[in-house]
């Protein structure tokens, strides 16, 4: 088992669960030393004083807040573990909610809960099998590296999981960055995107890796030995500025995700596009128009056999 990151208590109620917290996810990033150019020296960061310019040790190290300019006041660890907080050495539940009202943005980092000692081993399997059964998820209050959080207690594959989440007020608000209400999208085209998307949809996630990581990692290796690096891949991203067909391009995409699955493309007949001024005009009235085009069609040919009974 990896090293507990944290020990304390899950408070349910009167229950109380002794737990470990343990990461539930891996570090496989490559990581790079700074290094001097010239001679590859290693190039470390000194933690300096400001007022004497010397060198600091981590224990003469500590925590300390700014309340005015030239002002800073100490906080050591022992007051903070001191603190008059119910959650100090304890994940206290203190809600259940519906499991498809959380909002994945609010959610952060997860983490495995493991019972601490065999007098943990009841209660732990009593709350699992109870979440395991339910459809909602517990919400907790913790306190850990200097700050209150708010939790979500999950059951995967056996073992409880604590995810870190965002308080309400730590998340932005979206509509900065939304796209603007007014642009039109014809119905064929959301249409089209939802067959796209079927197209695509998969089992699970495990086929994915990390590309870039092995790229990374094999010009280290052909540097070490001496090798000539891998040539770089082609750049299949569009220049900016050009100017998309989307109706075509979702239709190229269905066929090709279709042919990727082996199937036949061909039934992913590419539509015509008018241009992009005229559609934002035209859009608006493309159901309301079908009744129309069959009078429209008409009127032509009416005038058509006039012409010719007046000829002969």
């Amino acid at each position: 088992m990896p090293r507990p990151l944290w020990a304390g208590a899950i408070s349910f109620g009167l229950v109380t669960i002794p737990v470990k917290i343990v990461s539930a996810t891996e570090d496989h990033d490559v990581h790079f030393h700074r290094v001097h150019l010239t001679d590859m020296g290693r190039v470390r960061t000194r933690k300096v004083c400001e007022i004497d310019g010397e060198v600091v040790s981590q224990d003469e190290i500590g925590k300390g807040y700014e309340i005015a300019k030239d002002q800073t006041v100490p906080v050591t660890d022992e007051e903070l573990e001191r603190m008059p907080l119910p959650t100090a050495k304890a994940i206290s539940i203190v809600a259940f909610v519906d499991a498809d009202t959380i909002d994945p943005v609010r959610i952060s980092d997860s983490y495995y809960l493991a019972a601490d000692g065999q007098v943990a081993t009841r209660p732990y399997t009593l709350l699992r099998k109870a979440l395991a059964r339910s459809s909602k998820v517990a919400v907790a209050k913790f306190a850990w590296h200097g700050r209150e959080r708010l939790g979500l207690l999950r059951i995967r594959e056996g073992a409880i999981v604590l995810h870190s989440m965002k308080w309400p007020d730590e998340v932005r608000n979206p509509d900065d960055v939304a796209a603007p209400r007014e642009v039109e999208v014809a119905e064929e085209e959301i249409e089209q995107a939802l067959q796209l998307a079927e197209q695509m949809t998969i089992e699970d996630l495990s086929g994915f890796h990390d590309e870039y990581r092995e790229a990374l990692e094999d010009i280290i290796a052909a540097k070490a030995e001496g090798k000539p690096l891998p040539a770089p891949a082609e750049d299949g991203t569009q220049e900016k500025g050009e100017v998309v067909d989307l109706m075509a391009a979702l239709n190229a995409s269905v066929a090709a995700a279709k042919e990727s699955r082996g199937e036949d493309g061909e039934d992913a007949t590419v539509h015509e596009m008018r241009p992009s001024k005229k559609t934002a005009r035209k859009t608006p009235a493309k159901k309301t128009a079908a009744s129309k085009k069959t009078t429209a069609s008409k009127k032509p040919a009416k005038k058509t056999a006039t012409k010719k009974r007046s000829a002969s």
